[in-house]
């Protein structure tokens, strides 16, 4: 072989290889799609919100969840929202550059959807008396400002840009803060709704901000369900941040609510009824596992609340709610949800709660031998 002829085979064995590594480098560094993984493979999961409410947990207990989160090698996690106290905390830009930072300091791609405590409840006085709208409307371009989920490993999500919602200065926005993705043949949506009266009560009560987006957190449900019935989704998950009432058993913890009609009998406002009915018919004609996954009365539980209007339980649909803060236990509550999703069982979903062995308050973490 002549040496002209050995230079050009070398050139073109190292021009392949410089492209394959570059491809290989991108492949690595790209965000995954809304929908990663078409196939069975089960995984898991991480579930966590009403975090942080004090400084301790937002020195301590959040960046100890955080790293034992890290160390489960998680598919996603999910913040469901309320990223401080309700009272005598400031919706300032710290706040939300400080949830930011703990999103970021997330090895898997990190969900999240906005609480009252971040935007509606800030325009009490002792939050610095903000304009609710103007906090959501910010909150939207800090932490939703891209298609993809936040966290160190990206993942492309569906999101609802339509002009639906109302901004601060009374124009349509996008709803930005609902999205939807699908991993392994389940699919997975946010919708921001709130405690509060979902922005019916409270410091200043905002009718046509709620009108506005109760319409469009409902479209995307429905929405939602038409995409994983078009995909064959094995199961439905939903996140959001309030605690609808689903009976009449929990007056310490959410509304009062006709378990049949989904009226609510406790005398305030209801910003939940419409969205609980749309939610039931999709539910029942789903058939298949649905979960709905809500923080906001921070206490930790997984049931079915849920029933028809005969007074029937809906078989396929469980209530699961995070941890949240209770202050007078410093760091105890301050633990996840874990979810394995393996949608070839039955269930789809197999939920384990988390206690995170630094954040153990009342009985220290036994020493290893």
């Amino acid at each position: 072989m002549s040496f002209r002829s050995s230079f050009k085979s070398a050139f073109h064995e190292l021009l392949t290889l410089s492209v394959t590594v570059s491809l290989l480098s991108f492949a690595a560094a790209a965000p995954s799609l809304a929908h990663d993984d078409d196939d069975d493979d089960s995984y898991t999961i991480g579930l966590w919100g009403d975090l942080p409410y004090s400084t301790l947990q937002a020195t301590v207990g959040v960046p100890n969840l955080i790293a034992d989160m890290n160390a489960h090698r998680l598919k996603f996690t999910v913040h469901d929202g309320d990223l401080k106290q309700g009272s005598n905390s400031a919706c300032d830009a710290a706040l939300y550059a400080q949830a930011l930072a703990f999103f970021g300091s997330l090895e898997a791609p990190a969900m999240f959807t906005p609480g009252d405590n971040d935007w509606v409840d800030c325009d009490r006085p002792s939050n610095g008396g903000f304009n609710s709208r103007d906090r959501l409307d910010y909150e939207r371009k800090v932490l939703f400002s891209t298609p993809f989920s936040l966290g160190q490993r990206k993942l492309r999500q569906e999101v609802q840009t339509d002009p639906l919602c109302l901004g601060a200065n009374g124009t349509k926005v996008g709803c930005v803060e609902n999205r939807r993705w699908t991993v392994g043949r389940v699919t997975y949506a946010t919708l921001n709704v709130q405690g509060s009266c979902n922005n019916l009560c409270d410091t200043n009560p905002d009718p046509d901000e709620y009108n506005a987006r109760n319409a469009a957190v409902i479209l995307w449900m429905q929405q939602t369900f038409a995409e994983a019935k078009k995909r064959n989704s094995a199961a439905v998950m939903f996140v959001s941040q309030a605690d609808p009432g689903w009976d009449l058993s929990d007056a310490t913890r959410a509304p009062l609510r006709d378990p049949k009609t989904l009226a609510e009998t406790d005398g305030q406002p209801d910003g939940f009824a419409s969205f609980l009915t749309a939610l039931r018919t999709e539910v029942e004609a789903f058939r298949k596992p649905v979960a709905y996954v809500h923080g906001d009365s921070h206490y930790f539980r997984i049931d079915q609340p849920f029933l028809n209007s005969a007074g029937q339980r809906l078989e396929n649909f469980t209530r699961v709610e995070t941890f949240g803060d209770n202050q007078g236990n410093g760091n105890n509550d301050v633990r996840w949800v874990k979810v394995t999703v393996d949608p070839r069982s039955r269930d789809v979903f197999a939920y384990q709660p988390v206690t995170v062995p630094a954040n153990r308050t009342a009985v220290p973490a036994p020493t290893r031998n």
